[in-house]
């Protein structure tokens, strides 16, 4: 019957304009001044969600004007209306007074937009809508895991899949899968643009290295003055109109492009397809950075371009999905010896802020899984929580790289103390005392919150650690926050990073693995009884014990008395060369 309905209405708008209704000028509006498009709300419509979601993008589009809407067909007084509305009162877009459409509602409250304009705007956007496969698709992939199953081998298909562009962050980058497939995406006219940690590095010995391969292929590769700690690929984002938005994929997380972070760490990473928001946001925070970063010079050939701009008004924003980056927290300017310069600016928080306002809102759990913890803000909040309500299920689980003995908490806490009185009544400096890394474990335990640690060695090295490498949080069990920010003072004011939040409401199916991921991580190891087969094997020992084992979850003092038993057991653990070459001994030897 709706079909029916809209082919009448078609054949209406179609004479109305041809021969302006009644009579009238075709310059008369066939809507009236107060027409209601929707005088019985969305849910009664003749239109699909694709469509109102299209239409608010097309007219919040920068390339969106009266001319391009009266050429697909939307009459004259609807159009005036709808652009001066979005361009504000002086006219102009993309200036301080612009009035973006939030949403459907929005546009059917302007003037003269009644039942003709919204079939005419539809029909301007219904071939963005004929596949019928709308709406937001999510998948998360957990590490560790078989190369052929992890976020490796997915990158690679969505890399593949791209028809347009890419558009990469990353701070990691090695896998050699991912290089192929990406080379395959310029041959076959794909544009790929790559904000790569790595370039920074290879600028001293470009020969041979990542970025040159890169840029060979023909990637546009560029550097910012900050550490690149984003984790993110835009296949086919809105570069050149929002209306691409929709149909953008991203994929983020916490893990790097190497083989150790899909087949050995703890790592996640989310893909979604179909979510204009968390596309525009990601494309947003990509153009800004791509906008003040600065040349890898390798390739000549290559040609700089920026995008679409997309200011922050022209996103949909709906209750299910947030984004923060800590590129809010750098001013930028333009420095005539180094080139494109983000410069940190003292008192902005963007993510911790956000994170400590989860704490505080969260009712009955707040779970944590960070290979970090050493951010004072959201360690405070978390403190504060635990005080107020002691019988709250607050559980944090870190990598073992996060334990600290009770006499090395100590020596922080003096190293404030000595510090902050150094400060005097300078507020910076004591800022900067307070700012420094400090690890919270201890205090965490102390104060009786429920602290776990991925624990797989006496002495942490990268080259054998397999590390808890996640950077979540879930609160109450239906909103997860998660991302490439680890959960420290570097992390906000040094590095560039991203956190998504991601509500049930929206995401039922991702909030339910991460809460699923964090029940199994929370066990490492535990029902296995590892910890008192490792107990036994090093009572037993006679000649060497194991000071690299299976990774288990264990607490505080779960770790404190086993390290006390390796080390009573095998003195020489503490020895120069154990300790200055930790890579060289997996085994420590008896007398």
């Amino acid at each position: 019957m709706k079909l029916f309905v809209r082919s009448l209405l078609a054949v209406l708008v179609a004479a109305s304009v041809a021969c302006g209704g009644d009579g009238r000028p075709v310059e008369d509006s066939p809507d009236g001044k107060d027409a209601q498009a929707l005088p019985h709300g969305k849910a009664d419509s003749l239109y699909s969600a694709c469509e109102f979601d299209h239409i608010v993008l097309w007219l919040n589009d920068p390339a969106t004007d009266v001319a391009a809407l009266k050429v697909s067909g939307v009459h004259t007084r609807a159009a005036n209306n709808l652009i001066e509305h979005r361009n504000g009162p002086d006219g102009q877009l993309l200036t301080s007074d612009d009035d973006f459409f939030g949403d459907i509602e929005e546009v059917d409250d302007v003037y003269f937009v009644g039942p003709v304009a919204l079939a005419q705007l539809a029909g301007g956007v219904s071939s963005y809508c004929e596949k019928g496969d709308y709406g937001v698709q999510a998948e998360t992939i957990f590490s560790p895991q078989p190369y052929h199953t992890s976020h490796l081998a997915r990158v690679q298909e969505l890399i593949e899949s791209a028809e347009r562009s890419l558009d990469i962050a990353m701070y990691s980058f090695r896998d050699q899968g991912i290089l192929q497939a990406i080379e395959d995406a310029v041959d076959r006219g794909v544009s790929v643009r790559m904000i790569f940690q790595g370039t920074y590095d290879d600028r001293s010995e470009p020969a041979g290295s990542m970025s040159a391969k890169l840029e060979d292929a023909g990637v546009t590769v560029r550097w910012v003055n900050k550490i690149m700690h984003h984790k993110f690929v835009l296949v086919d984002g809105p570069r050149n109109t929002l209306l691409e938005a929709p149909g953008a994929t991203l994929a983020s997380g916490s893990g790097n492009w190497s083989y150790s972070a899909g087949t050995r760490y703890d790592e996640n990473t989310v893909v979604v397809r179909g979510d204009a928001e968390l596309a525009l946001r990601f494309q947003k925070e990509f153009n800004h950075l791509w906008a003040h970063s600065r040349p890898f010079d390798w390739n000549d050939e290559l040609v700089y371009f920026e995008s679409m701009p997309i200011e922050a008004g022209m996103i949909p924003d709906h209750d299910g999905l947030d984004a923060k980056f800590t590129s809010a927290n750098f001013r930028t300017y333009y420095s005539s010896r180094y080139g494109n310069t983000f410069s940190v600016e003292r008192g902005r928080d963007e993510v911790s802020d956000r994170i400590v306002e989860l704490i505080e809102e969260a009712d009955e759990s707040i779970w944590i899984a960070s290979g970090h913890l050493r951010s004072r803000p959201i360690s405070e909040a978390l403190l504060q929580k635990w005080q107020d309500h002691p019988d709250m299920d607050i559980r944090i689980y870190l990598d073992g790289q996060e334990y600290i003995s009770e006499w090395y908490h100590g020596e922080q806490e003096r190293e404030l103390v000595d510090c902050l009185d150094e400060a005097g009544d300078s507020e910076a400096q004591r800022q900067d005392c307070l700012d420094k890394g400090f690890y919270f474990s201890f205090e965490m335990q102390r104060a009786g919150i429920p602290t776990r640690f991925k624990y797989y060695s006496y002495r942490w090295h990268y080259t054998y650690a397999v590390q808890m490498h996640h950077k979540y949080l879930i609160f109450d069990g239906d909103t997860v926050a998660s991302g490439s920010y680890n959960l420290s003072d570097n992390a906000e004011h040094n590095t560039m990073e991203n956190l998504v939040v991601y509500r049930a409401s929206h995401y039922p199916q991702l909030v339910g693995a991460f809460v699923d991921n964090f029940t199994d991580i929370w066990e490492t190891g535990r029902a296995e009884g590892v910890l008192g087969q490792l107990t036994d094997l090093i009572e037993n020992a006679t000649t060497q014990i194991p000071i690299v084992f299976e990774p288990m979850a264990l607490t505080w003092q779960e770790v404190t008395d086993l390290k006390a038993l390796i080390r009573d057991t095998c003195p020489a653990i503490n020895s120069e060369d154990y300790r200055r070459y930790p890579e060289d001994h997996e085994v420590c030897y008896l007398d």
